[in-house]
């Protein structure tokens, strides 16, 4: 997918939403692939791509659900994934391929916060194996479609929770004693530092990628959190009400993974920490390469696939 051809992106912001990021882009003929764009940030993500003229592929769980939300967007399909299940990756990504379409932009975009501790496959924790493990693994099996026509962007959506990258080496999978907000900073941790990554590995076939924090918006994803914990925290009133001014709405919170997806200044960059349609971070010092590299070689080992180097 080459973008340098398409219009510039002036003034985007926290305020921007998807559709105006899209404003004059044309993506007829281009496949995209949003993990969860069916609810949240996800849904308004699909909506923007699919208005701009992107076939979009919305891999979900809960199938009925996702076909009710994107029912009437026009250029949307559902297929099953469960991300916290590696044999369900391993087949999501063996219809894809099957299917022989290239893919243009892939956004890792659903995840989990704040669970209860839950076990998933060989005893992960369940927020490390959903939010990364899934990703890596659906990336990795998926890489001969991102590089089929070369230039496709692949966009993973961490958080402010992940910025300062932080990975419990020794305990990954708080066997050791668990805290729900710690497992869900480590997995955002871990989206950032394989985006790094990933570009790195990745650039040489074309491939980009970028981790982004949409900012603050109340979706789904704080199902697993109590109406009194959000009040408790100064999110919310108990009406239910947004009290701080940070918090956004879904199109908004998803205009950074739309513009990371599509701006033709991202053409040729990637590697990048995206916030507010803008890259605010890079992580390429020695210590974040290192801690990118050992994250890698780890995810690898769990997975069991390597588009790179060794795979099952």
């Amino acid at each position: 997918m080459t973008l340098s051809d398409q219009p510039d992106d002036l003034g985007f912001g926290i305020d921007s939403t998807a559709t105006e990021v899209l404003a004059g882009i044309d993506l007829s003929g281009r496949f995209a692939i949003v993990t969860g764009g069916y609810s949240g940030l996800g849904l308004a993500t699909t909506r923007a791509l699919a208005a701009a003229g992107a076939r979009v592929l919305v891999p979900a769980r809960r199938t009925d659900v996702a076909r009710e939300a994107v029912a009437g967007i026009a250029g949307v399909e559902v297929d099953e994934l469960d991300l916290a299940d590696l044999g369900s990756v391993r087949n999501f990504a063996d219809r894809v391929l099957d299917a022989g379409r290239p893919i243009d932009i892939l956004i890792n975009n659903a995840g989990i916060m704040a669970t209860p501790l839950t076990r998933v496959g060989e005893g992960w924790e369940a927020q490390f194996a959903t939010n990364h493990l899934g990703h890596y693994a659906l990336v990795n099996r998926l890489w001969p479609a991102l590089t089929a026509d070369g230039g496709a962007r692949v966009v993973v959506v961490a958080s402010g929770a992940g910025e300062t990258p932080r990975i419990n080496w020794d305990d990954v999978h708080f066997q050791n004693g668990y805290d729900k907000w710690a497992a869900y900073s480590q997995s955002k941790s871990a989206n950032i530092l394989f985006a790094a990554e990933l570009d790195r590995l990745g650039r040489a076939a074309g491939v980009r990628a970028l981790s982004v924090n949409p900012g603050y918006i109340l979706t789904p994803l704080q199902r697993h959190l109590s109406k009194e914990e959000m009040v408790g925290a100064g999110w919310i009133d108990e009406n239910g009400t947004a009290l701080l001014p940070e918090f956004r709405a879904p199109e908004q919170g998803a205009a950074t993974q739309v513009w990371a997806a599509t701006s033709p200044r991202l053409a040729d960059a990637g590697g990048g920490y995206c916030q507010a349609c803008t890259v605010a971070k890079t992580f390429d010092g020695p210590a974040d390469r290192e801690a990118a590299e050992r994250l890698w070689a780890l995810s690898a080992e769990l997975t069991g696939v390597d588009a790179f180097g060794k795979s099952e």
